[in-house]
């Protein structure tokens, strides 16, 4: 699966990790409502070109997954800064 990486140069390597490690920053500095968004540029870094559809749950699970993931918030992060800011499109 990762057999283009052998051939590519050192400074090819480089590159790759830089913009790499630029999307993960961009993912883990997400922040308030951006938390809860689908992430598909990340996936578009790999070098296999699929466009694979989300499972998504029905709206009762759904919620039930976005309430969990933020308890696991309040565990993880206590100390985190909290916002009432709304959510704006």
């Amino acid at each position: 699966m990762d057999e283009d990486l052998t051939e590519m140069t050192r400074e090819e390597l480089l590159n790759e990790v830089k913009k790499l490690r630029q999307a993960i920053r961009e993912h883990r500095d997400c922040s308030g409502h951006d938390l809860c968004w689908h992430h598909p540029a990340l996936w578009g870094l790999l070098p296999e070109k699929t466009d694979p559809l989300p499972v998504v749950p029905e709206w009762p699970e759904f919620l039930r997954g976005c309430i969990k993931y933020r308890q696991s918030l309040d565990e993880q992060v206590p100390q985190a800064p909290r916002s009432d800011e709304p959510y704006e499109e």
